[in-house]
């Protein structure tokens, strides 16, 4: 009877099985790698606004404090965006005839407001409290990044499960007092993990399983 196979099928054979299981460990490398890129959390991307609002400008240069814009950030779930009357307060003085500022005067007019794109968007399934953590002493920083060094506000951080886990497993070298929650350049010299834990025993963080499903999944 001639022979099926060639004399190197069984050489082959062995290589395959050593390859299969080399690509498969491969093909989930490159799938966490993926995963945790900038092209899945969109970190590090400036999002396309209808107005170039530059925190640079007002947050830097101006040193306009975030809750002027943001108001219901110590109180509300989401942080919000400031409605038209709020940009016009200065801009109804300031800067009237800019091109750039057209959105915001028609906004006026029309009584329409403005359709900013979001630049931190959480999945439905995630439960996020903005004013539980601002209270808590989470600076503003901490999670938007220096946006007073951002012409145009873009992704700092990834928001990734993982990376709230970081914070929620050891929370106290991250906690600052109530009035440095939105000084972009508060720098403490003394223990900061010293600080976080009195913090953390004041307002009582952690009395309950901040590392629990249902904190964040509801």
């Amino acid at each position: 009877m001639a022979q099926l196979f060639p004399r190197t099928a069984d050489m082959w054979l062995r290589l395959a099985l050593l390859l299969l299981p080399l690509g498969l460990v491969g093909v989930f490398a490159a799938f966490v790698i993926l995963s945790r890129s900038s092209y899945v959390t969109d970190q590090g991307w400036t999002v396309h606004q209808p107005v170039p609002f530059s925190h640079e400008h007002h947050a830097g240069a101006l040193q306009i404090d975030c809750r002027y814009c943001h108001d219901n950030v110590e109180t509300s779930a989401v942080a919000g965006l400031p409605p038209t009357h709020t940009c016009m307060s200065c801009h109804s003085q300031i800067w009237t005839g800019a091109e750039m500022l057209a959105p915001v005067r028609q906004s006026l007019v029309q009584g329409e407001p403005l359709r900013w794109n979001r630049v931190t968007e959480l999945p439905d399934y995630v439960f996020f409290h903005h004013g539980v953590h601002v209270n808590a002493g989470v600076g503003c920083a901490d999670c938007h990044g220096p946006v007073d060094r951002m012409p145009l506000m873009h992704k700092a951080e990834p928001f990734t499960m993982s990376w709230c886990l970081d914070c929620h497993q050891d929370p106290a070298p991250r906690l600052r007092p109530p009035e440095a929650v939105t000084d972009m350049s508060w720098q403490y010299k003394g223990d900061r993990r010293e600080l976080g834990e009195a913090l953390m025993r004041k307002y009582h963080i952690g009395e309950g399983n901040l590392t629990h499903c249902y904190t964040c999944h509801r």
